[in-house]
């Protein structure tokens, strides 16, 4: 193979990590924002 296809494959390779780090993040924000709605629910249930 030559440079440029090993270059290639590496900045593929670099933004499907990216991609998948951001995806990643996207579904622990997700859950945390279902975590905090539940917890202000609990809060505004107790008087």
């Amino acid at each position: 193979m030559e440079k440029e296809t090993y270059l290639f494959v590496a900045n593929a390779l670099v933004w499907i990590g990216v991609g998948g780090y951001l995806l990643f993040l996207s579904r622990v924000q997700a859950r945390l924002q279902k975590r905090l709605k539940r917890l202000e629910i609990m809060r505004d249930d107790n008087p």
